[in-house]
């Protein structure tokens, strides 16, 4: 018992890639920079679609949604890394490991949910072009996004609270870049088998009925793409979709791995591999993969920067 008050007291100490890495300082000039490219281009990207009213549109509020979504998620776990190996404190208090994950989780799952309503719309576009109003309109865009936060927000809540009433004996070494479930319940010195299934279940039911409908989208799209008559069309409906499902492949992989896979099959190192994946690289290149091909986007960047430039210049 005085071990898990100890906890309580003096939090855990994350041992995350940074400190189980060959060459760390690359590793943490690599992570530095891609937490600068999320921050600059998902940045960029909020600005351009709240400035121009040509873009807001169900297709760019979905896409500002998720680069909030990825600019928080980033910013809840890298800077903290950066910070820990930088100054050679890994400490982290339990409320706030309690924190880290309870947004985390948030995040995550939200842009789960986000991701599939993102592939619908993206199928109405394109096979229901003459419906998209309809069946795309203003309110069905608030109701998706609506539903992606209230969701995520209970179902991390819970979660994270039943996590943390685990008493923690074994260790306070968290061998993991940030606090998530499956590192943590590994210092828990109770039986935690059925909790484990619980997230187990938590991440089929979250992860795979999102992907399905991804892949059931796309593919709907690609048929009809297939048999477009214009060349151009068929060529920029295959761009964008392709440039979706290398976000959606990043994104899915390794979550699947974190939470789908059975304990068994986890490492340590595995594990801070995956979660880089969908906490650092999916967050700085997702801007680029959703807007540097669209033509929309890249002119409304145009026209912002011009203004701003066109006003400081009277000055």
């Amino acid at each position: 018992m005085e071990v898990c008050n100890s906890t309580l007291r003096s939090g855990f100490i994350l041992m995350g890639i940074l400190d189980d890495n060959d060459f760390p300082e690359l590793l943490c000039a690599t992570i530095t920079a891609l937490y600068l490219l999320a921050l600059t281009s998902n940045g960029l990207l909020l600005l351009v679609i709240t400035m121009d009213t040509r873009l807001h549109v169900p297709m760019y509020l979905l896409l500002w949604q998720l680069s909030l979504m990825d600019l928080l998620l980033t910013s809840v776990i890298t800077p903290k890394a950066i910070l820990d190996y930088l100054l050679k404190d890994n400490t982290i208090s339990f409320g706030g490991c309690a924190l880290q994950m309870f947004l985390a989780l948030t995040l995550g799952t939200a842009e789960d949910l986000l991701l599939s309503f993102m592939a619908y719309d993206r199928y109405v576009a394109i096979c229901h072009p003459l419906n998209y109003t309809i069946l795309m309109s203003q309110k069905v865009c608030c109701l998706m996004i609506a539903t992606s936060w209230s969701l995520a927000s209970l179902s991390a809540l819970g979660y994270s609270m039943y996590t943390m009433q685990y008493p923690f004996c074994k260790s306070r070494q968290i061998r993991h870049l940030f606090c998530e479930i499956p590192p943590l319940l590994k210092l828990a010195c109770a039986d935690t088998s059925t909790y484990e299934l619980m997230v187990y279940l938590m991440g089929v039911t979250l992860l795979f009925p999102a992907l399905a409908a991804i892949l059931a989208s796309y593919s709907l799209i690609l048929f009809t793409v297939l048999h477009m008559p214009s060349n151009e069309g068929r060529r920029k409906a295959l761009v964008t979709c392709s440039s979706h499902l290398t976000v959606v492949g990043m994104w899915y992989g390794g979550a699947i791995v974190m939470y789908v896979l059975p304990s068994s099959f986890h490492s340590p190192k595995q594990d801070n591999i995956s979660s880089v994946f969908y906490t650092i690289f999916t967050p700085a290149l997702n801007p680029l993969i959703y807007s540097l091909r669209n033509k929309e986007v890249t002119g409304a960047l145009r026209r912002v920067l011009g203004k701003r430039l066109s006003v400081q210049s009277t000055f």
